[in-house]
């Protein structure tokens, strides 16, 4: 699968503002025509393993599965663990499981589906750590579900859901496709113990933060640090609408070559979980959106074990990470749209431009 090479972009031969506009100028060049067709390949793809997936169910199976389009059941989109709708991956036969996973596989990245796996996993780990103690852990417990039925010209959308994953996705006239929101966590965010000890899922995620974070002169952090105490989660929560936080912190636009380098490869971190057809077009709209108006806050302390909070922000979008609970050994991160969240923008323009029955 191709991977996204932004990240890859040369350090040695160019300064990393000029190789960030660099890059983004070349993918502006190629993808007017390109990612469209690309995206409309992924929508063929995930139209496929979709219908593979609902072809195989039992009646009861779909029933449980499928939805209309408009269900508000689409919305109900949350991280902790509890009881969801849509079918169990413990409700599947082995044949099922092998379709289910192909539809996650046509939407994410080597690492993406990678890191989504395996924070299914955590649920064993954190079984043993509780021992009974806390709510039921189980890595079965993860739900698919799509909403609407799947066609080639379709409007339709599909989530993969449980403790610390909620993977979000609308297909819109069946080319047009959203990701947000999207959230992965972990707990724990290192394991400390036991034969897996050393996993860190969203490692990078942290240590790329933190690393930022430190390199600000004491005039940059004034504006970077807008709180002392970190959150104690995601500050914009699991509601339909986000909306801009504030304070912003510091724009790219005061931060050094070094520095604007660390933050691209921090954002193109969460963007790249998905396919690369899916991520080019994201980082386009970032590009267009202006990447001068991108800012970084930071809270809470900036070594390791210590409570820490970050978010990007542009004008597009928000990424927020928490890293509080459990001694600061848990992880939650949340990927959000101000206009594509759900498809909505998509729908709005497409129900504007397409003649629908009433």
């Amino acid at each position: 699968m191709h991977m996204l090479t932004i990240v890859h972009a040369s350090e040695n031969r160019f300064p990393a503002r000029a190789a960030w506009r660099a890059v983004l100028a070349a993918v502006l060049l190629t993808l007017p025509w390109a990612a469209a067709v690309r995206a409309h390949d992924v929508a063929e793809e995930m139209l496929s393993a979709a219908s593979n997936f609902l072809a195989a169910l039992t009646p009861e199976q779909r029933a449980q599965a499928a939805f209309e389009f408009k269900a508000e059941e689409r919305f109900n989109w949350h991280f902790i663990p509890r009881d969801r709708k849509g079918l169990a991956w413990k409700d599947m036969t082995p044949g099922q499981r092998h379709l289910a996973q192909g539809l996650l596989n046509s939407a994410l990245s080597h690492r993406g589906f990678l890191k989504a796996t395996t924070i299914m996993s955590l649920e064993e780990v954190l079984k043993d750590l509780e021992q009974g103690r806390g709510p039921t852990r189980d890595p079965e417990r993860y739900y698919w579900s799509i909403f609407g039925p799947p066609g080639p010209k379709a409007t339709w959308a599909w989530r993969v859901e449980g403790h610390h994953l909620s993977l979000n996705f609308c297909i819109v006239g069946g080319k047009e496709i959203t990701v947000t929101p999207s959230f992965m966590g972990t707990n724990p965010a290192e394991v400390r113990s036991g034969s897996r000890q050393g996993l860190r899922v969203l490692g990078r995620e942290e240590d790329l933060g933190r690393q930022l974070a430190k390199s600000f002169t004491p005039d940059q952090r004034a504006s970077a640090v807008i709180t002392p105490t970190a959150p104690p989660d995601i500050v914009s929560g699991t509601n339909r609408q986000v909306r801009l936080l504030t304070p912003e912190g510091l724009p790219f636009s005061r931060m050094d070559a070094p520095q604007q380098e660390l933050l691209k490869q921090l954002l193109t971190e969460y963007v790249r979980r998905y396919r690369a057809e899916l991520a080019e077009e994201d980082l386009r709209r970032i590009k267009e959106a202006g990447v001068e108006k991108i800012h970084f806050a930071w809270a809470g302390g900036l070594e390791p074990g210590q409570g820490h909070y970050y978010r990007i922000q542009g004008p597009t979008f928000l990424i927020e990470y928490d890293n509080t609970q459990n001694n600061a050994n848990h992880i939650h991160t949340v990927w959000r749209d101000f206009k594509l969240d759900f498809g909505e923008d998509l729908l709005r323009r497409h129900y504007e431009q397409t003649p629908h029955e009433q």
